[in-house]
């Protein structure tokens, strides 16, 4: 498994357990205090827990832990470490920019994907769940770049806040799919609240035309206040759970 942390290295055993227990702990914390200072309930929120580069022991402590929800980035990555965790029960998210062509093996064990930004993606994705006999939820991911144009897409991934309706549109209309909600990632200058604020915007319009799209995930380790603060329903944590692995994806 590509630059994957072993399971030797971290340990698998009581100390492995109490360190994301606690960084659980720590975790809701920090959400209950948000959701209050927002005026929500912590049961509003639901998080999802980037295991990107931790190993299945690592998963599998989570979900001992409560956590139902487990989030990938790279199909490489997620489509076996969801196989060997398949007894768990959980709810896989991929969060990762997706390509057309891995469309196939994501279809088979996803059960959001959180980055749908073209049409064309939302045709392949739809075309290989219905191949699989599934149906996938789907948010279609919001470019927060205040200097973003139509049908250009961010650097990491996301449709125009323009071009949102007409993705959100083509998942609606695929069989196989299901529009669940929008996704973004805050950029990485300029502040964090404000661009959650564009989302929340954006979300409230997806909602107008389809009431079930209800989720808005948005929010990581370093930024989940100001999601909070702006109607996030999921966040994708990974280093406040799991410590740092080198890389900032959650």
């Amino acid at each position: 498994m590509e630059d994957a942390v072993t399971a030797e290295h971290y340990g698998a055993g009581q100390g492995r357990r109490e360190r994301i227990a606690a960084n659980l702990a720590a975790l809701r914390k920090r959400i209950d205090a948000a959701c209050s200072t927002a005026g929500r309930g912590p049961e509003e929120v639901t998080v999802v827990a980037v295991t990107k580069t931790f190993p299945a022991s690592d998963v599998r402590i989570l979900a001992e832990s409560g956590i139902t929800d487990v989030g990938e980035n790279r199909d490489q990555e997620a489509a076996p470490k969801a196989a060997e965790c398949a007894d768990l029960g959980l709810r896989w998210h991929f969060v990762g920019q997706l390509q057309t062509r891995k469309a196939g093996s994501v279809a088979r064990y996803a059960d959001v994907v959180h980055s749908l930004d073209r049409t064309r993606l939302v045709s392949s994705l739809g075309k290989r769940a219905r191949g699989e006999g599934r149906r996938v939820g789907c948010l279609v991911q919001v470019d927060l770049d205040p200097e973003a144009r139509p049908g250009a897409l961010g650097p990491r991934g996301g449709a125009d806040p323009r071009d949102v309706p007409a993705v959100a549109d083509a998942v609606a209309a695929e069989e196989g799919l299901s529009l669940d909600g929008v996704m973004a990632v805050a950029p990485r200058e300029g502040d964090p609240a404000e661009a959650f604020a564009r989302l929340e915007a954006v979300a409230a319009g997806v909602r107008d035309r389809y009431p079930r799209a209800r989720i808005v995930s948005a929010g990581m380790s370093g930024d989940l206040e100001a999601a909070v603060g702006h109607g996030a329903t999921h966040l994708r944590v990974g280093t406040a759970l799991l410590d740092d692995r080198g890389t900032n994806v959650g």
